[in-house]
């Protein structure tokens, strides 16, 4: 983390009245970072900046959301290529550069949004206008949103799961957090997981507490919004086993975030396949990237990894779908573009996939990052963890009507036992790729098999792995900077042997 805090020169984008104009970046008009945010302006510029880290590929554009489906049990490598084949085959070491960036970038995010907090703090306090109080007052809670979201990523890659099935793994190292800027040269020390986990917690009810009390809220969901931070509080109540702070939060983030739950969650082919047609398309989603095919990562976009870097859903995850599911409407192969076959697959992009006046589009695709589907599972597991069985099933039926043989909560089960491991195979089902199902396959602690191989059949190298056990190195440049970060110990034991 030291070796990445230095003078940092805001970057330049236009003020928020256009949905993707934070992606139009340049640098200029270069500020001390310690003495940067003078105005309101100068806080938007800041936020931006901060933004534009956050979408970066090397974070949640790309590499921090793909990373956590690759290694698991639903996804495939057709071995055509060598992108983040040493992810998937758990041949990485503390060099590996995917996991360096995921470090590199969460720290730069982190460091930008503590800047705007603390000079946003006290510029608000020097304020008159209370119109420019409740503009300034929203920037800071998207900064305390996207630090936040920073974090949670980074704990869940850089420590141990929180909590494994009702273990309580707390005490153990998290990651380097502080309310205040640090400055290069410091000597820092990682927290608990616990406390890393409250500082996440405490980013958040900061962010509600200031759109609940007047903080003008972003019309587009291209910024963190009010239901944002509220799915994204319950995804960490979640990892934590809070139930009931992760269902109230999913119901709030439902509820603000105008969900009908009269009409229900699409659940045609058509109706399903319309959400990934274009940037913003989704109308289940609550934040998303602003990424189309003239702002985008090219060859760095996370649709090439599922497409043109030779990853797909695994045949057990194909598996998974009945032929009446509507999202099997996505399991689809680029046999024009890349000769796939049964034995070599080469996915059509899936989510990033959608085809647009004939052009396969999957390096323009947008990153869907909280939605209303991943709220009504977290409801659903609530109730189930709580023994409220025809809650769950209301829920859980949300999502799995997109099957359409599934009519009513009647054709779910009819247990919680057989209901919890229904949703097991649902929140695989409707999250692959959006980047969940490696905190899953941990936090519920089950002995699962992993490195795929022989399409189309089920085969893997590895089987009744432990994995929550798992846990990545710290990058070694942090390590060899001697700013106090100190190694996970034992990191490679963790991985999977045969």
């Amino acid at each position: 983390m030291k070796k990445y805090i230095f003078i940092l020169l805001f970057v330049m984008t236009g003020v928020l009245s256009g949905c993707d104009s934070y992606l139009d970046t340049e640098f200029s008009r270069g500020k001390d970072a310690n003495e940067a945010i003078q105005n309101v302006d100068n806080a938007n510029t800041a936020l931006q900046g901060t933004y534009s880290l956050f979408y970066d590929y090397r974070f949640a554009g790309n590499f921090a959301m793909t990373l956590s489906d690759i290694p698991t049990d639903i996804s495939y490598w057709n071995q055509q290529t060598g992108h983040m084949n040493g992810i998937y085959e758990y041949a990485t070491d503390d060099n590996d550069t995917y996991l360096y960036y995921i470090w590199d970038y969460g720290y730069k995010i982190v460091s930008n949004a503590t800047r705007l907090i603390n000079q946003g703090d006290d510029l608000a306090k020097n304020l008159s206008s209370a119109s420019d109080k409740a503009t300034l007052n929203g920037y800071l809670a998207q900064a305390h949103g996207l630090r936040a979201f920073a974090n949670l990523y980074m704990v869940n890659y850089f420590a141990h799961q929180y909590k494994v099935n009702g273990q309580d793994f707390g005490k153990e190292p998290g990651i380097v957090i502080s309310d205040a800027t640090i400055q290069p040269y410091d000597t820092v020390h990682r927290a608990t997981i616990a406390e890393s986990y409250a500082f996440i917690v405490k980013d958040l009810k900061t962010a509600l507490d200031l759109f609940n009390n007047g903080a003008d809220e972003p019309a587009e969901k291209v910024y963190l919004t009010k239901p944002a931070i509220e799915g994204l509080l319950a995804r960490t109540y979640l990892y934590m086993e809070d139930w009931a702070n992760a269902k109230s939060y999913a119901e709030a983030a439902l509820k603000d975030g105008d969900i009908d739950l009269n009409k229900g969650l699409a659940h045609t082919k058509a109706d399903y396949a319309a959400l990934y047609q274009s940037t913003g398309s989704n109308n289940e989603s609550f934040f998303y990237l602003s990424i189309d095919d003239t702002h985008n990562f090219s060859a760095n976009a996370a649709g090439n990894i599922w497409n043109t870097y030779s990853y797909s859903p695994s045949p057990k995850l194909q598996r998974l779908y009945a032929s009446t599911d509507c999202r099997d409407t996505l399991i689809a192969w680029d046999v024009a573009v890349s000769s796939s076959t049964p034995t070599v697959p080469y996915y059509a992009g899936g989510k990033y996939g959608a085809t647009k006046n004939g052009v396969n589009g999957v390096a323009y695709e947008t990153n869907y990052l909280i939605n209303a589907p991943e709220m009504f599972l977290i409801i659903a597991e609530a109730d189930i963890k709580q023994g409220n069985l025809s809650g769950a099933q209301e829920n859980l039926f949300q999502v799995a009507r997109r099957n359409t043989a599934i009519k009513s909560v009647a054709d779910l089960p009819q247990t919680l036992d057989g209901l919890y491991s229904f949703l097991k195979d649902e929140r695989a089902r409707e999250l692959f790729q959006e980047g969940h199902r490696l905190w899953d396959l941990r936090r519920w602690g089950d002995k699962v098999s992993v490195v795929a191989y022989g399409a189309p059949n089920v085969k893997f190298n590895y089987t009744d792995y432990q994995i929550s056990d798992l846990v990545y190195p710290i990058p070694n440049a942090e390590i060899n900077a001697h700013f106090g970060v100190e190694q996970n110990e034992g990191w490679a034991k963790t991985f999977p042997k045969k």
